[in-house]
């Protein structure tokens, strides 16, 4: 599954980096647990959260989608899609704790993203099942 793990190398480089992140800021301020009222790093543990709710779910419907035979073309646009989203949701968390640009079409995007994973397998998946 080539697709899957050009993906998933991606996107966990896009997870470590906010976990180096998120231990640059402990550092800087001296704080080993929880956030210690820090509105950054709240910012920087909320963007690295979100990576870890959301990733593995999507990586998960990457794997399904290619194994059941969808279009690499169609798991590329998915992909690029995923990647944009996840860059631009803690770029636009880190800005500011409010909605921002990056935030919102971050999420509209992750969503995008799952929903139509969801669907591709669905289609894929359905008529070989009956």
């Amino acid at each position: 599954m080539p697709i899957t793990g050009l993906y998933t190398a991606i996107l966990a480089t896009i997870i470590f980096m906010l976990m180096a992140n998120v231990i640059r800021y402990r550092r800087s301020e001296k704080i080993g647990l929880g956030d210690g009222g820090n509105e950054s790093l709240r910012c920087a543990m909320r963007s690295h959260g979100n990576a870890i709710e959301t990733i593995p779910i999507c990586i998960l419907l990457f794997a399904v989608a290619e194994g059941n035979g969808v279009s690499h073309m169609v798991l590329h646009g998915f992909g690029i899609t995923l990647v944009i989203a996840r860059i631009l949701h803690p770029w636009g968390l880190l800005s500011s704790a409010n909605v921002t640009f990056g935030r919102f079409f971050g999420t509209v995007l992750t969503f995008v993203t799952m929903i139509g994973l969801i669907g591709v397998i669905l289609v894929n998946v359905v008529p070989k099942v009956f």
